[in-house]
């Protein structure tokens, strides 16, 4: 089932958002949160037999799901703070001046990105054991 291979790999990106958190590279591991984020929720949408699931944006994906479980709404300031780590996490353009995401990115970053990816983990699962 597509929706297990989604969510396997959301699992897996959080432990490895972990693991570059406790490494050191806070930027991989808001990066890999925001991915995990993504992959869950995007669990949950094949879950409920959608397909073609475009968007990269967990705002727009808590959004997509809330309109089958409205507890989802509950996660939308999470999936918007998400949503920043996407692009400037990787690309030193993405970020302004002259600094670049490797020595952007704090250790309180990481947890707080950790710590929402983790939420919105268990919602989903939660959700999909119905």
């Amino acid at each position: 089932m597509e929706e297990q291979r989604w969510l396997r790999q959301a699992e897996k990106d959080l432990e490895s958002a972990q693991d570059s958190s406790k490494a050191g590279h806070y930027e991989w591991a808001c990066f890999q949160s925001q991915q995990a984020a993504e992959k869950a929720l995007k669990a949950f949408l094949y879950s409920k037999g959608l397909r073609a699931i475009l968007t990269h944006s967990t705002r727009d994906l808590v959004l997509d799901c809330s309109k089958y479980e409205k507890d989802f709404s509950n996660l939308l300031s999470q999936g918007k703070a998400l949503d920043a780590y996407y692009i400037s996490t990787r690309y030193p353009n993405g970020l302004v001046g002259n600094e670049i995401p490797a020595r952007y990115y704090s250790e309180e970053d990481a947890s707080q990105c950790i710590s929402y990816a983790e939420l919105i983990l268990r919602t989903v699962k939660k959700f999909m054991s119905k």
